[in-house]
């Protein structure tokens, strides 16, 4: 059996749709299982509905009306009046109408996911009702009630064990079969969300469950390349990674695949294919057991707007294990991530996203007891399989403020010019 999952951008309007179902009939026509987001930058719009309801209410009816047109406008596209695709919708659209009038909770991260849901069930019905339509028949089905996780709502911990038992007696691995990325269900039938690159992570539930094939994340670029495009002029196609090699990429920020999602496909050895839904003829990038890296070439990972700090006791005695500790343990308490980290006898240097805000609160409690000198606005890159060449590539880029090498990484902080 093959995997397939298809992002917001490929399924962003109608012709993207259509585009989609064309992919499916000549790529997976029996036998494939098809994980879907939500479309275009809906999840964004969803977003946009769950902040009114909390904060300004008077701007829910529009944006619940802005997401009930956008996808009323592809069904105009794609259906005629009478289908039954229509009806199906405005279910959907009663049912998240009835939640956000009879909700009593107060605990964001769970109306988070009663309403960010709506996004995948929406998008998945329209493509499964215009594969219908094609002639092409297909097993539409909601996934909380195959994949079971905890009540942690927002970054939820799938229950294997039960996942598998189901996913295994349910599933007809003869069909098409199309469902929802990103979302599951807790014991008491909640709707939980899988946390970051969710979507990704469902395919590679399934794949593991299944013993499938293949998985294969359709994208709108060729594959994954040595660069990020935005950023780099001059970018290569990777054809193969290892399993090992993206999770290492991924660490440092690169957007090829989440390590979550890599981990039971390795347990299995189930490849991954990275491909472009703009070019589907196009092999793309696989990510596998063997090869390192083919080509095997300096990658180059960005990661913009960080704080570089550098933290020395008041008094100049040495860096040790108990300061060491306490301020790891602040960064954690205040969501700062650390992305690279270098220290001396005297000094700690750590360059961290400040992802949630919080980087102010954490140098008042600090700066009381150490020395801190803060760079604000600088740009860490990473560099996979550096050579004296692509170092100096990034040294172009600005002021190399702290620069961290090991056997095969090359990292540099830069302030831009």
């Amino acid at each position: 059996m093959k995997i397939f999952k298809f992002g917001g951008a490929s399924v962003k309007d109608a012709e993207s749709v259509k585009n989609v179902a064309n992919i499916i009939k000549q790529e997976g026509a029996k036998n494939t299982l098809v994980v879907i987001s939500a479309m275009g930058k809906m999840t964004n719009a969803f977003e946009d509905v769950i902040n009114s309801y909390y904060n300004k209410e008077q701007d829910l009816p529009q944006k619940l009306n802005f997401i009930e047109e956008y996808h009323k406008d592809i069904m105009n596209s794609l259906f005629e009046k009478e289908d039954k695709i229509h009806q199906d919708i405005d279910i959907l659209f009663g049912e998240l109408g009835w939640f956000l009038a009879r909700n009593t909770s107060q605990r964001f991260n769970y109306v988070y996911d009663q309403i960010i849901c709506f996004g995948e069930l929406l998008s998945t019905k329209i493509v499964s009702a215009y594969l219908e339509k094609l002639g092409q028949e297909n097993v539409w089905f909601d996934v909380r009630n195959y994949i079971k996780t905890d009540s942690n709502y927002r970054d939820a911990k799938v229950d294997w064990q039960l996942t598998e038992d189901i996913i295994t007696a349910k599933v007809d691995a003869n069909k098409i079969n199309i469902t929802q990325g990103f979302i599951a269900a807790n014991d008491t039938e909640n709707t939980t969300t899988l946390g970051r690159e969710g979507s990704d992570y469902t395919a590679g539930i399934f794949a593991y469950c299944l013993n499938a094939e293949s998985v294969t994340i359709w994208k709108d670029v060729k594959g994954v390349l040595n660069a990020d495009p935005r950023v780099f002029d001059d970018t290569t196609l990777l054809q193969q990674i290892s399993y090992e090699e993206a999770i290492e990429m991924a660490f440092y920020g690169a957007s090829v695949i989440h390590p979550k999602t890599i981990q039971p496909l390795q347990k299995k050895e189930i490849p991954l294919l990275v491909r472009s839904f703009i070019n589907p003829k196009e092999t793309g990038t696989k990510i596998a057991r063997g090869s390192t890296l083919e080509p095997y070439i300096p990658c180059f990972i960005v990661k913009k707007n960080q704080i570089l700090i550098s933290i020395s006791a008041l008094d100049f005695s040495f860096m040790v294990e108990n300061n060491m500790s306490y301020i790891f343990q602040k960064l954690h308490d205040y969501q700062l991530k650390v992305n690279m980290m270098q220290n001396s006898a005297i000094s700690f240097s750590v360059c961290i996203d400040n992802k949630f805000n919080k980087f102010d609160a954490f140098y008042n409690e600090l700066q009381n007891q150490f020395k801190i000198d803060v760079q604000q606005g600088v740009d860490l890159y990473t560099i996979r399989h550096f050579d004296d060449k692509a170092n100096a590539i990034i040294e172009q880029k600005g002021t190399s403020l702290l620069t961290q090498i090991n056997k095969e990484t090359s990292q540099i902080v830069v302030k831009p010019f």
